[in-house]
């Protein structure tokens, strides 16, 4: 199915109707000074203490550009394979909030740093659609309002005030709520590779705005063909959305509640609502402003911001290796299948751990304990795989161990957990607790013969029923307390007992 026609169907009472969606990212750029001072930027500093005079909007004080904020910007646009404008402007986006002191906000409307893109993204099954980004532009965060430091007051701390933010708008390119959420997922995984956002949702230096309508189906179909919006139905913004989970809650109890209007003969009316996660309900906020009530202009304090072409250049030379080129990399070189590629790059130093890891190893075998029994251990314990007690080492000696024969898939199990507890390096703990796999034929043969002879009737049964085979295997095991090699073991009893 193709990217345009693949959507998921909602069941009204009057017939069916498809979502669409489209999403504007905020996304907090990775830089020690805010856009516009030279205020430090960082999370848990105490109320207002990273505010200098410009962030305060003292009488006089003149914004300088940040020119790694602007770098930042420039690095992303390629990463998302978008035009970067040699020629941008700041403008002015005027509207009045008590955690904006100047009663404007510093953006990019017409002219912005970044225009069109595109990611690709993959879903669950393993299929891909691709994301057109309508553009990139540089803005300033506003600071915080806090209502609960005092029953009759509020507080503002203008700590996050003047920070600089990307925001990344795309086109209506996903149909369902969890396209939206992966889709986010990948820009996030884009953003850490380069270096230009955190991407920590949690502490909001990563969100999502997301716009939702519906339509019935085959209007897409025809928005796609020729553009024009009035195929599709009016959008509703969800504001400042921080988590995947919600952002599927929220799109899925929107889509629902549009539908509901409109078979009761209703109309949409354009708002910014914002979702609630403890009632898991979205509601209205305020009607949504067109870009003329901002009254945008060019702001009068900033020059036009113009970039060397070589210095753009000089950027797309720096880049590392993105996910997407990782992925294919690590299939080829490794012969790896996609998911499991797929699975390594969603984090850049689980991707660098387990390429530490393989050299000279099996590439399938490393990358199924990287990925299962280490990725379990850490997610359980709360640790990133930078800080993992076991490094690339280790897991490759383990891999070595059964690769070589001298322990079994089962018994690594138990020499990692060893590892995990801080026993030693894989070798040492197999000769400490004298768990080397039994390979010798002689010993094993002893144990079979025994086995054979004490019970003849399950030896005969075996002819008729080679399943039956399974019972001596246990057997076997049970009498070397799992440290029998069993493919020896197949092969022995598979000889005695005239199985082909």
């Amino acid at each position: 199915m193709n990217d345009v026609n693949r959507s998921k169907l909602i069941k009204g009472r009057t017939g069916d109707w498809e979502i669409v969606l489209g999403l504007e990212i905020h996304a907090q750029v990775a830089s020690n000074a805010k856009l516009f001072s030279g205020a430090a930027v960082g999370f848990g500093a105490g109320p207002n203490e990273q505010v200098s005079l410009v962030d305060a909007a003292m009488p006089g004080m003149l914004p300088v550009i940040n020119k790694h904020c602007v770098e930042q910007a420039v690095k992303t646009g390629l990463g998302l394979k978008a035009e970067i404008h040699p020629w941008s402007r700041f403008d002015r986006k005027n509207y009045f909030y008590p955690d904006l002191p100047q009663g404007y906000q510093i953006s990019q409307f017409k002219d912005p740093i970044v225009g069109e893109g595109e990611v690709l993204v993959e879903r669950d099954d393993g299929s891909t659609f691709t994301v057109r980004i309508e553009r990139l532009h540089l803005e300033q965060d506003a600071g915080k309002s806090l209502h609960d430091q005092d029953p009759n007051s509020t507080y503002v701390d203008l700590n996050r005030a003047g920070t600089a933010l990307m925001e990344i708008v795309s086109k209506p390119d996903m149909r369902s709520s969890e396209e939206a959420a992966a889709y986010v997922k990948k820009l996030r995984t884009i953003l850490i590779y380069l270096g230009t956002c955190d991407g920590d949702m949690e502490k909001g230096n990563l969100r999502a705005d997301v716009n939702v309508s519906v339509c019935r189906p085959g209007d897409y179909e025809k928005f796609r063909e020729t553009g024009s919006f009035s195929h599709l139905g009016t959008r509703c913004e969800i504001k400042n959305v921080n988590s995947y989970r919600y952002i599927q809650q929220a799109i899925e109890y929107e889509a629902r509640r549009q539908i509901e209007i409109l078979e009761d003969g209703g109309s949409i009316n354009q708002e910014t609502r914002l979702f609630d996660p403890t009632k898991n309900e979205t509601r209205s906020m305020r009607s949504k402003e067109e870009a003329h009530d901002y009254r945008y202009f060019p702001d009068p304090d900033l020059l036009p911001l113009v970039l060397d072409p070589a210095w753009i250049k000089e950027i797309e030379a720096s880049l590392p290796e993105l996910p997407d080129a990782k992925k294919a990399r690590l299939q080829s070189q490794y012969g790896l299948s996609a998911y499991d590629a797929g699975v390594l790059i969603t984090e850049q130093a689980r991707a660098d751990f387990y390429e530490a890891a393989v050299k000279g190893r099996d590439a399938k075998l490393t990358a199924n304990w990287v990925t299962n029994d280490l990725a379990a251990r850490l997610t359980a314990a709360g640790l990133d795989i930078t800080e993992s007690p076991i490094g690339p080492g280790a897991i490759a000696e383990l891999v070595q161990l059964i690769e070589e024969g001298v322990i079994s898939s089962k018994i690594a199990k138990d020499v990692f957990e060893r590892m995990w507890a801080g026993d030693g390096a894989p070798g040492e703990i197999v000769e400490k607790q004298g768990l080397r796999q039994v390979s010798d034929t002689g010993e094993l043969e002893k144990i079979i013969d025994g086995l054979i002879a004490a019970n003849p009737g399950q030896a005969e049964a075996v002819k008729d029923k080679p399943q039956a085979l399974g019972w001596f295997v246990g057997q076997v095991m049970k009498a070397t307390q799992g440290k029998a090699n069993p493919g020896v073991i197949n092969q022995l009893l598979r000889s005695k007992l005239g199985v082909g």
